[in-house]
């Protein structure tokens, strides 16, 4: 099964816009990312068969105890607008150019829902209260800090675990392979989420487990089935490693929502990096301040407003400026790459020129 999201933005219901789920899976394939993220593919559907089979249930299963306000409001803003598309503005955020059809985007996003090690506690409520506790999790506590790799995912661990919360949720035992992983997946949801103002990501980072060994001096990995050693033809010495899903990306791409990742700082506190994502992001600057062919793709393939295509240029602009300067003062080591960590258990650190892609 896979699911069909609409854009929703409305008085009354919740952020969802998507496009942004495009946005995501396109740049994540360019950065080459480590985190998964769903294939997303553009659909859309007759609007009255919409209002039948999605709206009309949706309204009634969401109304009464059972559904959120926010939820049986959207489904109502859809009700409405199946019947008379001038009722939703804009309405071109919603419906094709001939209103006949709803549009939005397919998404095949299975998961598991990661609990504090990974979402954060959560406990300073919604907005940069939870975008900081985001920030005391043990991987991206490794990530600001500024010692070795390795003691930086020592450091991290143990302070980190000083939440009861987090040390419960992260079990009695993490490995630091697990935690190169978790870094380096960390820098590519923050990088995306500051160059796409992503304003609901906290509470939203998934994951699937999977088995990893070396064999032959190569690294290899299969999808486990039961969360136990020995599953199958997997080698008693595996280790369990949970790769990072980010399948909800619905609320980035319009000027409208909050850039926690930019408010709260999150990429000025980092101090390690992967260098090959650091090189294709000053290209990606270079690419999109000259409106080379990345940015002739993105104001032509999405839809995107002028605004929103803006928007897009100046973080990427922010967000390379930001790390630039880290990597200037010699604040950022790069030294990020999961792989060669799990092969050597450590990496070395590679010297990057800070302005040549």
């Amino acid at each position: 099964m896979a699911k069909f999201k609409s854009t929703m933005n409305q008085k009354g219901t919740s952020g969802t816009f998507s496009t942004s789920s495009l946005l995501y899976y396109h740049f994540s394939r360019y950065f080459d990312t480590t985190v998964k993220v769903p294939v997303a593919v553009w659909r859309s559907m007759d609007a009255q068969a919409h209002f039948s089979e999605v709206a009309e249930p949706g309204l009634a299963i969401s109304g009464g105890s059972h559904g959120g306000r926010m939820n049986h409001e959207g489904w109502r803003v859809f009700a409405a607008a199946d019947s008379d598309p001038n009722s939703y503005q804009p309405t071109d955020d919603l419906f094709t150019s001939d209103r006949t059809q709803i549009y939005g985007v397919l998404l095949d996003s299975p998961g598991h829902r990661y609990g504090s090690e990974i979402n954060g506690t959560r406990k300073s409520g919604w907005g940069k209260g939870q975008n900081r506790d985001f920030q005391e999790t043990p991987a991206f506590l490794a990530l600001r800090s500024s010692k070795p790799l390795l003691e930086a995912i020592a450091e991290g661990v143990k302070e980190g675990r000083k939440d009861r919360m987090i040390n419960k949720d992260l079990g009695p035992d993490v490995s630091d392979q697990q935690m190169a992983f978790w870094m380096q997946e960390l820098t590519e949801i923050v990088l995306l989420d500051f160059i796409f103002s992503q304003q609901d990501r906290v509470g939203n980072i998934d994951f699937t487990p999977y088995w990893y060994w070396v064999e032959d001096g190569k690294l290899k990995h299969k999808k486990a089935k039961h969360h136990e050693p020995n599953d199958g033809d997997i080698p008693a010495d595996a280790l369990l490693i949970r790769r990072s899903n980010l399948n909800d990306n619905d609320a980035g791409g319009r000027v409208e929502y909050a850039n926690f990742a930019k408010s709260t700082q999150m990429l000025e506190k980092m101090r390690h990096f992967s260098p090959s994502t650091y090189r294709r992001l000053v290209a990606l600057n270079n690419d999109l301040q000259s409106q080379g062919p990345v940015y002739g793709w993105l104001s032509r393939s999405l839809g995107l407003s002028d605004r929103q295509i803006a928007q897009v240029v100046k973080n990427t602009e922010l967000a390379t400026s930001i790390l630039q300067d880290n990597c200037s003062n010699g604040d950022l080591m790069f030294d990020l790459d999961p792989v060669a960590f799990f092969l050597r258990n450590n990496t070395e650190v590679e010297t990057v020129d800070c302005n040549d892609p």
